[in-house]
């Protein structure tokens, strides 16, 4: 299932649903994206901690294959709903199995101060009372731990632990069919070496073998991060008397905000430059080399966190130069705004030497559409 919420846009949408993929959304905006792009809602797992009653109806009344449910209040609701509309829903409950995933501490989910998840106690009391809840089948258990994850061991910790409260389910006659588990699969933004797939397999597959289960897996980031590349235009040069340098782009933290909230590091270069862009990067210091030198890259928008790198070592840039800011593919326009009142960028997809605009750019009227002027 392609989590819908690392890139949203219909045609990216529309061409993994054409590959066969199913859909893994965290609201009902992600629901109707999903489906209009030809998803089918047999293939779709609606996520998220707090589903409210209308998407929960939307979702029963278009028949999604499964809920990922994250409090016993949820799963109340869900099986009221479903009953209103005749129907049966099934349900994965979300654990919170307590690993910390060395991630960053605003995209680490499964710890047990995060508000995601069900801890193993409250979920053992849930199954054992899962005749109360007449309009649900308790079909799967979910783990997501958080993104991005750099080693496959919480992932092998989490399945254990789901492994042995799988079999403890089971010995009390309640059979668990499906386990979901999650995404946060690493990718490389420094051009370093990461774990391919074959190295997640071969540890997490005997575990999962041994549940009997059929696999979920909600990759996003890892199908979509080093698919998109944000290209920006340098506006102004700037230099203070403090040695200071700065590029100043007409991208901002708006367009791409992960380095203003997670200080995440992008590779950034030239567009157009003799000079190569170094194999591996190291995000703690820069090499200069000839014909190089180290920058601030910055955007317009009135907030100091609005830099995209500090202390850069690039290619000698002019106004009017290029720039690709890598990995931009997920998390980009889905975390995007018109923050400072800022048209947001268009999105173009790019197969070979075929390109088309999938998304427009914005225009001052997009930013005060539906506002209307006061009549009180």
């Amino acid at each position: 299932c392609f989590s819908v919420k690392s890139n949203s846009n219909l045609s990216i949408c529309r061409c993994l649903a054409q590959e066969g993929s199913g859909f893994d959304v965290v609201s009902g905006g992600e629901l109707f994206r999903a489906i209009n792009a030809g998803g089918s809602p047999s293939k779709i797992v609606f996520a998220g901690v707090g589903k409210t009653d209308k998407e929960i109806k939307y979702a029963l009344e278009n028949n999604v294959f499964m809920f990922n449910v994250e409090s016993i209040s949820e799963l109340e609701h869900i099986s009221r709903l479903a009953g209103g509309l005749d129907k049966r829903a099934h349900v994965a409950l979300r654990i919170n199995p307590d690993i910390d995933a060395k991630t960053h501490i605003k995209t680490t989910t499964g710890k047990k101060e995060n508000k995601f998840g069900i801890d193993f106690s409250t979920a053992e009391k849930i199954i054992r009372k899962s005749s109360k809840y007449s309009n649900v089948s308790l079909s799967g258990l979910h783990v997501h731990l958080g993104s991005p994850i750099y080693t496959v061991d919480p992932y092998v910790h989490a399945l254990k632990k789901v492994l042995v409260f799988i079999e403890r389910c089971r010995s009390t006659g309640v059979d668990i069919e499906y386990v979901n588990v999650g995404g946060g699969y690493c990718i490389s933004y420094t051009g370093e070496k990461v774990i391919r797939s074959e190295a997640y397999a071969i540890k997490m597959l005997p575990i999962i073998k041994e549940m009997q289960c059929k696999l979920i897996l909600e990759p996003g980031r890892y199908i979509m991060g080093n698919s998109g590349i944000l290209v920006t235009n340098v506006i102004y040069r700037k230099e203070t008397v403090h040695g200071k340098k700065f590029i100043i782009c007409d991208a901002a933290m708006n367009d791409l905000i992960r380095p203003a909230l997670y200080d995440a590091f992008h590779r950034i270069w030239p567009v157009n430059t003799n000079i190569k862009l170094p194999a591996v990067e190291n995000p703690k210091r820069s090499v200069i080399k000839k014909g190089m030198e180290l920058v601030d890259i910055v955007g317009p928008v009135c907030e100091s966190s609005d830099v995209f790198a500090f202390g850069r070592a690039l290619p000698k840039l002019k106004e009017g130069d290029l720039l690709a800011i890598f990995s931009a593919g997920a998390y980009g326009f889905t975390m995007s705004s018109s923050y400072n009142s800022r048209p947001r960028a268009c999105e173009v997809l790019v197969d070979g030497k075929k390109y088309c605009i999938i998304r427009k750019r914005e225009t001052y009227e997009d930013l005060i559409r539906g506002e209307e002027f006061t009549k009180c």
